[in-house]
């Protein structure tokens, strides 16, 4: 008996790696640094609209999700019509190379960056084009752009970046936009823009304003705590919002969850100073890294990034029941979490030392 015939670029398909739970090692209380996760709960008034939309599970939802798309768009500024939900923003990504990109079409992105862009563009019989770093962990732009060819369909700028953290700046990110073609995909991948501080960082709406190849995602997965929920949503100029809107799941974004992002979205002074809190514990934890001798590149996310070989972190952390997010030799992304996590991570950091991840 034969087995089915799939697609052999499967075979190519990077594996996604999830972020996992602490260890368990210690009886000390378990922390999760390894998802870029909210560490508090949802917002004041979300349990209640998800509560009351779990009573209409049996019914499918609003497929345009016109009442968050409504929502959205008046708090962004923009036409109801460039805003199209999604399943997070990650699903988003999956539709940005379904509408722009044929088989063997390019799709360029930063790398290391977010880990998803190299599998959606192999899943869909894609070229990925990977473009690394500068040593400072940030975009190199114009090695970007000189990656551009005729057969690029797809630009992927993660900013902040993850895992990174560090972000792009708007005068680098406008020369580039002078370089890539009109018709190549310029998607600005801003699921941490919440965390972002200073004026020197690309908004991408306003580059998405003035450029129809411009288009912008956001989430309410990270800021607003409803990763579990799965929404997120993109700003783009009607033939890409029409395209994303052909390509999407039917009813993808569930009820629930457009109930819990509207409720999110009228907690706006709650939601503003838990993200307040975050960046204060954001620049606590660095300013002690400092002080520990690591010279770490600044983050404008909801984490930070410790490069180098991850195996001493990884295994001091699971002594002490934190998990940590690994990816390899390149470094570990940790996430800002409580307080307590946050200095937990710490004590382990001023153990193993500066000298230790050289």
């Amino acid at each position: 008996m034969t087995a089915p015939r799939l697609r052999p670029t499967l075979a190519h398909v990077p594996r996604y790696v999830a972020g996992r739970p602490p260890a368990g090692t210690s009886d000390l209380a378990p922390y999760k640094l390894a998802s870029n996760e909210n560490p508090y709960p949802p917002l004041p008034g979300v349990l209640g609209a998800i509560r009351a939309a779990a009573e209409r599970t049996n019914r499918y939802p609003d497929p345009a999700g016109r009442l968050l798309t409504e929502r959205i768009a008046a708090r962004l500024d923009v036409p109801v019509e460039h805003v199209v939900l999604g399943t997070g923003s990650v699903g988003l990504l999956h539709q940005m190379v379904q509408i722009a990109a044929g088989e063997g079409e390019e799709v360029v992105f930063a790398w290391r960056s977010f880990e998803s862009y190299p599998i959606v563009t192999t899943i869909n019989g894609s070229t990925p084009v990977p473009v690394p770093l500068r040593p400072d962990q940030t975009h190199d732009l114009d090695a970007m752009a000189d990656a551009v060819t005729d057969r690029t369909r797809v630009v992927f700028v993660c900013t902040p970046n993850n895992p990174t953290g560090t972000a792009v700046r708007r005068d680098e990110f406008d020369r580039f936009l002078e370089r890539v073609p009109d018709d190549v995909l310029v998607v600005v991948d801003e699921a941490y823009v919440e965390f972002v501080r200073g004026e020197e960082w690309v908004d991408g709406l306003v580059a998405y304003r003035d450029r129809p190849n411009v288009a912008v995602l956001r989430t309410f997965s990270k800021a607003y705590g409803l990763a579990g929920l799965r929404v997120g949503f993109a700003v783009a100029h009607p033939d890409v919002a029409h395209a994303l809107r052909l390509t999407a799941v039917p009813f993808g974004v569930s009820t629930v969850a457009q109930e819990a992002a509207i409720a999110s979205l009228d907690a706006e002074d709650a939601l503003l100073e838990r993200v307040e809190r975050l960046v204060a514990e954001r620049s606590r934890v660095e300013a002690a890294l400092d002080d520990l001798g690591f010279g770490l590149a600044r983050s404008q996310a909801n984490f930070v990034w410790i490069p180098g070989p991850t195996e001493d972190l990884v295994a001091a952390c699971d002594a002490v029941n934190l998990s940590v997010r690994a990816y390899g030799d390149d470094g570990a992304r940790v996430t800002i979490g409580e307080p307590e996590a946050n200095d937990r991570f710490l004590d382990v950091m001023s153990a193993l030392g500066p000298a230790a991840r050289r």
